[in-house]
């Protein structure tokens, strides 16, 4: 029989450009530079693009978190657009008794 073959955990890490959602380390824009596995754990250096003596390494999986993180790099203007879109998307929940979504409800 053939081997199993790993699924390889955040196959398109490595050069990935991010934006922090608040300052690290003094700065927003970032790009992965080296990715580490540990225990089952994926974990991605991060390299401020304005200062590359500014690293960080943090678990891939908080990436996914769009509180701290988003993909690209975003301008001061479209971060505040975007907390602005989240806050009234999570007002309108909150006043109609929904749990936030970004998915589609299906019809009733």
């Amino acid at each position: 029989m053939g081997r199993k073959v790993k699924k390889i955990k955040f196959p398109h890490l490595l050069g990935s450009k991010w934006t922090a959602m608040r300052e690290v380390m003094g700065w927003r824009h970032f790009q992965v530079r080296d990715r580490r596995d540990r225990q089952g754990v994926v974990f991605a250096e991060l390299v401020s693009t304005c200062q590359p003596d500014v690293k960080v390494w943090v678990n891939a999986k908080t990436l996914r978190n769009r509180q701290l993180w988003r993909a690209g790099w975003l301008s001061l203007d479209e971060q505040r657009e975007l907390a602005e879109l989240e806050t009234i998307a999570s007002e309108m929940a909150a006043s109609s008794g929904v749990a936030s979504s970004t998915a589609p409800t299906p019809p009733a």
